[in-house]
């Protein structure tokens, strides 16, 4: 039996500067070795759609679903059954179901086995619903990376979930409101044997509490690697955490800032970041222990376009690292999405499907009704943090950027590729621009309960 996975690209297109995607890794781990197994990466290489395989799997985010379907719909014209699974098929079971023959909701591993052995044997159920368990023993199988032009930095993960309920995000219901770890000595293992002295850890809160996380930077120190992770801003309150992250060879850290108000943070149910005096005490923390910082920030259905020259300002003045300015996009499944819905301010509701949908243009009506101006607004303002005098303003100011020979080239490397993307991205469709109704292939009759309701 031979298995194909595919992971679909934000624009139907190449991307720069990709990461290593580690679903692919876990599913090729839980694959029994006698199924071969392939990848193909539409960001770095075409899908040969023709390639005889039995089995399908994609991966689906709410960004990446249109382009999914797309893939779908051309494998099941060739007759082949394709998989599906992910955030959006998970929390959008119905609509993923009228464009594959099988939708896998949740986590992989109580589940992907079975859904090889019922592919072997002809009867494919329509829905599979994997649930939390233990991340003991969890193996990431990374041979199916060989010989793609991934970028030099390894994904380990240590722990899934988060203890936040963010409205915007859609972690917290994917693992059904779970946080699990895995036992360090397995993680620390597993990086050793990687022998890559740069890692990312992909975990969208590293720190979910308790001692783990600092058990973890305790464990590896003496690896002598330079890795980076996503957090929650309170691990900065912890001073000592701080210190020894950056001992441990911890050079940066991706935050959610998401707001500089007070309001607009406890609307998002993220009022334990307090706003910008607070930001401003964690930032010195964290430069002075050398840690760069990459801040995100949100703006929502309730912000005009004056609140992202406030965040611009904010990001050049505190020498940010990196800045995502983010439009708020609700997706299926989370309290945002709901609001926006009920309120009647989205454009469309479904707009991850919808072929007017733009890369970084808004999907609801601002206050003042200007989406075209928000949209100006906000490609503005990543133009000039990503132009060069700001990238050369945030270099010299402040020494977490260029205090080691290394930090000024990576710096440097990281500002020119989100300057070239920002640009290269912007108002460009989700997938291709062909109509979707179209790509609707009816299912064969196929065992299985029905999915839940979709929120």
């Amino acid at each position: 039996m031979r298995v194909t996975f595919v992971n679909p690209s934000l624009t139907a297109g190449r991307a720069r500067g990709p990461l290593e995607p580690l679903a692919f890794a876990a599913l090729a781990g839980l694959t029994p070795p006698d199924v071969e197994r392939v990848l193909y990466d539409e960001c770095v290489e075409e899908v040969p759609l023709d390639e005889p395989t039995d089995l399908v799997a994609i991966t689906a985010s709410t960004f990446t679903a249109r382009r999914a379907y797309q893939l779908a719909r051309e494998y099941r014209r060739r007759g082949v059954p394709v998989v599906m699974g992910g955030h959006h098929p998970t929390l959008r079971p119905h609509e993923a179901l009228a464009f594959a023959d099988a939708v896998v909701a949740g986590e992989a591993e109580t589940t992907w086995p079975r859904v090889l052995e019922d592919a072997a044997a002809g009867r494919l159920r329509r829905w599979y619903h994997g649930r939390p368990s233990s991340l003991a023993g969890l193996r990431f199988d990374r041979s199916v990376y060989l010989g793609k032009p991934y970028k030099d930095l390894a994904l380990v993960q240590f722990g899934r979930g988060c203890r936040f309920q963010c409205d915007f995000c859609s972690i917290p219901p994917f693992h059904a409101g779970t946080r699990r770890q895995r036992p360090i000595a397995e993680v620390v293992a597993e990086i050793e044997a990687l022998g890559r002295r740069h890692l990312f850890f992909v975990d969208d809160n590293l720190h979910v509490g308790g001692e783990g996380t600092r058990a973890l930077v305790d464990a590896i120190a003496p690896l002598r690697l330079r890795w980076a992770c996503q957090a929650s801003l309170d691990f900065a309150l912890d001073e000592d955490l701080v210190r020894r992250m950056a001992r441990s060879g911890c050079f940066g850290v991706l935050v959610g800032f998401e707001s500089l108000r007070p309001d607009a943070l406890v609307r998002m149910g993220k009022g334990f970041n307090r706003g910008r005096a607070h930001y401003q005490a964690v930032l010195r923390r964290l430069h002075d222990a050398g840690i760069l910082v990459y801040g995100t920030f949100v703006v929502g259905e309730q912000d005009g376009p004056e609140v992202l020259d406030e965040i611009l300002d904010f990001a050049e003045r505190s020498h940010l690292f990196l800045a995502a300015f983010n439009l708020l996009t609700p997706t299926p499944g989370t309290a945002a999405y709901a609001r926006a819905r009920a309120s009647g301010r989205l454009l469309s509701e479904a707009w991850w499907l919808d072929p007017a949908t733009r890369f970084a243009r808004p999907v609801f009506r601002p206050p003042d009704g200007d989406v075209d101006a928000l949209e100006a607004r906000c490609r503005a303002v990543r133009r000039r943090f990503y132009g060069y005098r700001s990238i050369v303003r945030r270099a010299l100011g402040t020494l977490s950027n260029r205090r080691a020979p290394w930090r000024l080239p990576l710096y440097l490397a990281f500002n020119l590729v989100y300057r070239r993307e920002a640009l290269r991205l912007q108002s460009r469709p989700l997938g291709d621009p062909e109509d979707l109704s179209p790509l609707l292939v009816p299912a064969a009759p196929a065992a299985g309960g029905a999915p839940p309701g979709e929120a």
